[in-house]
């Protein structure tokens, strides 16, 4: 069966499926899927959790491992699968099919992948997962149903935003459902519950110096080695987790790839832009970070991101901050300055 997001709750309120394929792009509402089926598997007894990440090096019989096997401290067990590309292999997907023709009693499986486009819903290992449980489709809201998204997260905190407050605070994150949630969250923090006017939202930003994750892209973007090296120092000073800033460069390094390698192809810069989703106010520092490093030089990156996530996780030496620095001075600098290793 497949669902989109706003529809998950409802169908896990009447029944739990043995398999949930949550598919998308968008981190906050992903999480947020994933949590609603946790919390549903946990009120139905499945206390323990394992997780597994699929990468080059990931072998597929730790899935049917987990399958077989009895759990040795609960009844239940939840299994998530990561894959972020969306795409297991040939092995992968047979493991997943084979998975799905007998699922094993008292184990569900909850499969994160990103966004499947068309030809990946054809795929048999999805077909399969499918009709074996559900694919939960997770779609950020479009520019213009935004502010309608913003007002009702404002609500379920207790703000009641006036007209063109959700406007405006659309307006301040671009589109960015994690950067949304963020600022709702500090306006919580800051107002008192109830009406909510423009003048609250504009007075509260004014208010709160603090840097987030998207100044930094911003700044990395732009070439501002020494912004960026303040608002990296100023995260770190606040507490923010590695994991978040290094989603919030990846994403944009992500971004202007796609671009560079769109207006390659031939199509036009704004509409290259638009479906990357760099928003106008960014297009400036966007452009100035592709003729920067190019195509190559931003995959560059992107692999020494990839680098920083092992550091992350602990299974490359050196320190998390370290190493988001070297990758931040490289971002926000030259492609030259990459070749030469000075990062």
């Amino acid at each position: 069966m497949i669902l989109t997001a706003d529809k998950l709750e409802a169908d896990l309120a009447r029944n739990l499926a043995p398999i949930y394929l949550i598919s998308g792009d968008e981190p906050l509402l992903t999480a947020e899927a994933v949590d609603l089926v946790r919390a549903s598997a946990r009120s139905k007894g499945y206390t323990e959790r394992l997780t597994l990440s699929v990468d080059r090096y990931f072998d597929w019989s730790e899935l049917r491992a987990a399958g077989s096997t009895m759990s040795l401290f609960a009844d239940k067990r939840l299994i998530e699968l990561t894959i972020a590309t969306a795409k297991p292999g040939t092995e992968g997907g047979r493991a997943l099919a084979d998975y799905a023709a007998s699922p094993p009693d008292d184990t569900l499986l909850v499969v994160i992948t990103a966004r499947l486009d068309k030809k990946s819903l054809q795929l048999a290992w999805v077909k399969s997962l499918a009709g074996a449980g559900r694919l939960v489709q997770v779609h950020a809201p479009d520019r213009a149903r935004l502010p309608g998204w913003i007002a009702t997260r404002m609500r379920a905190v207790g703000l009641v935003p006036a007209d063109g407050v959700a406007e405006l605070v659309a307006d301040r994150v671009e589109g960015n459902l994690l950067a949304a949630d963020q600022e709702i969250r500090k306006l919580s923090l800051l107002l008192d519950r109830g009406a909510v006017e423009a003048e609250d939202v504009a007075r509260a930003v004014a208010d709160s110096a603090r840097y987030d994750i998207f100044d930094l892209s911003d700044a990395v973007s732009g070439g501002d080695l020494g912004r960026s090296h303040r608002i990296l120092t100023g995260l770190q000073g606040e507490g923010v987790e590695p994991t978040l800033v290094l989603w919030a460069l990846v994403r944009e390094l992500r971004a202007l790839a796609a671009c560079s390698w769109s207006i390659q192809q031939g199509q036009r810069e704004d509409q290259a832009f638009r479906s990357a989703g760099v928003w106008p106010r960014r297009q400036p520092g966007a452009r100035a970070a592709i003729r920067r490093h190019g195509r190559e030089g931003l995959l560059r990156l992107i692999r020494q991101a990839a680098g920083v996530d092992r550091v992350i996780k602990g299974s490359a030496p050196g320190k998390p901050w370290h190493s988001l620095g070297a990758l931040t001075i490289a971002a926000a600098g030259s492609a030259r300055s990459q070749r030469r290793g000075t990062v």
